[in-house]
């Protein structure tokens, strides 16, 4: 084996160090390891540093082989199964990678080698070399080699390779070499790489099948997504070389990976082998820029807040492969606005995304700051923050919010105010200053009377627009009772203080209030004022005397009485002495009284400079007497001629007076007009009574007189007559119009013979 450039000389390997030494003579009666170890500009003191352990980042490639150790015949086949190589920052084209070893046993006549990757080869003396400069290739290389006597596998494992691909069964089929010649063919496919957006000329040949042992004139065919379904015509395959090729640019962020199928057919198309998966890898390139999805992004951080304080996060998502520094972020603040009071009053993770404050707690003072609202300009840069990445920006918004800092003070210690006594509502509005947002409880004001309203007089409110407290009268205030008021204020916030801050001397206020005096109107005492009395009481008689008092006592007015509201007309009253009597009879039935009640209203009138009135109510309850003769209904009724049920009507009694004057009402046939053989009247209850026949009546109309009693002491009585219709009854039809002369009792009839007698 060649000793790799620049490396050191043969070392024998300790037992720690075989797993990293190469077997320079595999055949050799006793195992010599050699390793090769790059040289280094500034070697360790301790000797050549292991692959990986400590080996500077400039150093070359390091080549590590594992076989046995034992005394072995020559067999057919690599020499070596398995190599180790460290994944270099980029392979180089044309430099040697390792030398493989491969022997039939016969003279090693013309050996072929095919590599499972299309960007590497192995010379004819067995170096195995990249086409040319590349980085990601996987994880794992396959190489073939075959003579006329023998074949067999290697494989290349390379230390810290991206993992492209799974379990080698799942992508390679290949059979192991045997001294006999081999009876089972086999497809040696491996993963393809490409990169995206690859530029002109297509069709280009990104990889190769490998079937050695194939039958003349069979094919290979390729099927899958990409191939034969959607999207379709992506890739083919040369059916005699096996060699792979893509049409068109190919775009990661669509599809990474495409799964494909190689099998080998006959001329007839029948599968001779296969399928085995071919698997695509479309490798990543840096086509796209990180974008803020998020947004709007608004961020609040509290005034006075610690350095480090964390505000808000802030991440952008970019399309590339996330595997790869493509798609690794790294984020700072483009630009603050405003600058003040510094230019770097925040600190963005570049990592994480979190921002976070960086300037000391008294430079987050928002009463002091120029605009408590910051703009920040924030990038997102993938490749790592390098300058070739890509970039986007988003724009972050940044509240520095409001704590109560500073308590209410009144803009003075003391506020006057006047009223007129007897008036309501707003008298003065008391001004309070507060340094903190005027958008939270930290600056609404909440007011406070802790002295000198024991009446419950005033109420103090906060105006929401302006934070002015307005004291309101909510009482009247008399003059002779108390001319001037004093009341002591305090002034808070909603929100509580924070625990430095306190309320001083300057949240309280003293309001002095003076009431004036106006000519208030007299004031009628009591008030309703409320009599009984029967009614129907004579004409003139003196119900009551009013009563009306001037509530300025100290202006000695005098006091005139007149009638304001006397719906029914029955009332006067004596302009100077309040005298009240009646002018009409109190009718308790009138449509004036409500409830036995009636209302009338009086006015008190001084002799003030403009004088004031008073108005005052009076209230009689009107007591019943029986004055109200009873009524009966109904007053028509009709029955038929045959009928053989001779109830006629009943008949109900009522009465506008009151009990006792009304029920039980008494019914009667008024005897002096009607004989009793005809018509017969019994009491059903108190108001009602059935009025019926003791035989049938021919048709005609005939007219009852009905006589009803009440109950009153003395009794009143009342005789209404009552209409009987005596009505025809055939075939379910009531005819009553034969029935309009009128029929008079026999005694009737002979009084009006006599009264023609008299006449003639």
């Amino acid at each position: 084996m060649k000793t790799p450039p620049g490396a050191s000389s043969r070392t024998k390997c300790s037992r720690e160090l075989r797993s990293f030494c190469a077997f320079s003579c595999p055949r050799a009666k006793k195992p010599t390891c050699t390793a090769w170890f790059p040289q280094q500009e500034h070697p360790s003191e301790n000797g050549p540093q292991m692959p990986g352990h400590g080996s500077p980042a400039t150093s070359t490639m390091q080549v590590l082989l594992l076989t046995s150790a034992e005394d072995l015949d020559c067999t057919p086949g690599f020499q070596q199964k398995v190599f180790h190589i460290n994944q270099p920052a980029e392979f180089i084209e044309d430099q040697s990678i390792l030398n493989l070893t491969f022997s039939d046993c016969k003279g090693n006549d013309k050996p072929r080698y095919e590599v499972s990757s299309p960007y590497f080869k192995v010379n004819s003396d067995g170096g195995l070399v990249a086409l040319r400069n590349i980085t990601a290739v996987g994880k794992t290389l396959f190489v073939h080699a075959r003579t006329p006597h023998a074949e067999d596998m290697a494989e290349l494992v390379i230390v810290g390779g991206r993992d492209i691909q799974g379990s080698l069964q799942d992508i390679f089929k290949f059979a192991r070499t045997s001294p006999v010649p081999r009876q089972k063919r086999s497809i040696v496919v491996s993963p393809i790489l490409i990169p995206e957006n690859q530029r002109q000329p297509f069709p280009r040949d990104v990889g190769k099948v490998v079937d050695s042992d194939r039958p003349e004139r069979s094919k290979f065919r390729l099927t899958g997504k990409g191939v034969d379904q959607e999207p379709k015509g992506i890739f083919r395959i040369n059916e005699n070389t096996g060699s792979v090729s893509v049409t068109r640019t190919l775009d990661r962020e669509v599809i990474a990976v495409y799964q494909l199928f190689v099998e080998t057919t006959d001329v007839n198309g029948k599968t001779l082998e296969g399928p085995v998966p071919l698997e695509v890898i479309v490798i990543d390139q840096n086509d796209n820029r990180p974008i803020f999805r998020e947004g709007p992004y608004i961020g609040h951080v509290m005034e006075g807040s610690p350095t480090g304080t964390t505000v808000m996060r802030m991440t952008a998502f970019d399309a590339d492969d996330p595997a790869t520094d493509n798609a690794l972020l790294r984020y700072n603040i483009r630009q603050q606005t405003p600058d003040k009071p510094s230019p770097n009053m925040f600190y963005i993770d570049p990592e994480k995304g979190d921002i976070v404050t960086v300037v000391s707690p008294a430079l987050l003072d928002r009463e002091t700051l120029e605009n408590p609202k910051y703009e920040l300009i924030i990038e997102a840069q993938d490749m790592a923050g390098l300058d070739v990445g890509l970039t986007g920006t988003a724009t972050a918004t940044i509240m520095i919010d409001d704590k109560n800092d500073h308590s209410p003070k009144f803009t003075k210690k003391e506020f006057q105010a006047t009223v007129e006594e007897g008036a309501v509502g707003v008298i003065v509005n008391l001004t309070v200053e507060d340094k903190d947002d005027p958008t939270t409880g930290a600056w609404r004001a909440a007011y406070t009377i802790i002295n000198g309203n024991p009446g419950q007089s005033f109420e103090i409110h906060t105006n929401p627009q302006t934070n002015e407290g307005m004291l309101s009268v909510v009482k009247p205030l008399d003059y002779e009772i108390s001319a001037f008021h004093t009341l002591l204020i305090k002034v808070e916030n909603e929100d509580p203080l924070v625990p430095d801050v306190s309320y001083g001397p300057s949240s309280t206020a003293t309001v002095h209030i003076t009431v004036l005096d106006v000519n208030e109107g007299p004031v009628f005492y009591p008030d309703p004022m409320m009599v009984t009395r029967q009614e129907n009481i004579s004409v003139g008689s003196v119900l009551l005397t009013v009563n009306a008092t001037d509530p300025d006592s100290l202006q000695h007015q005098t006091i005139r009485y007149s009638v304001y509201k006397d719906p029914a007309g029955w009332l006067n009253i004596n302009p100077i002495n309040g005298t009240v009597d009646t002018t009409a009879v109190l009718d308790r039935e009138s449509p004036f009284v409500d409830n036995s009640v009636y209302t009338a209203l009086f006015l008190a009138i001084d002799s003030g400079n403009p004088p004031a009135t008073g108005t005052g109510t009076l209230l009689i309850t009107l007591e019943d007497v029986n004055d109200n003769a009873p009524f009966i209904y109904p007053t028509v009724a009709e029955v038929c001629d045959d009928a053989k049920n001779l109830s006629v009507v009943i008949l109900g009694a009522s009465d506008k007076d009151l009990h006792p004057n009304t029920d039980p009402f008494k019914f009667e046939i008024h005897k002096q007009a009607v004989p009793d053989k005809v018509w017969k009247i019994s009491k059903i209850n108190n108001t009602h009574a059935l009025v019926s026949l003791l035989q049938n009546l021919n048709k005609a109309n005939y007219n009852l007189p009905i006589m009803v009693t009440d109950s009153g002491k003395p009794p009143m009585t009342n005789i209404t007559d009552l209409r009987v219709q005596v009505c025809s009854c055939r075939n379910s039809k009531v005819d009553c119009n034969a029935a309009g002369a009128l029929r008079f009792s026999l005694p009737s009839l002979l009084l009006l013979s006599l009264f023609s007698l008299a006449c003639l």
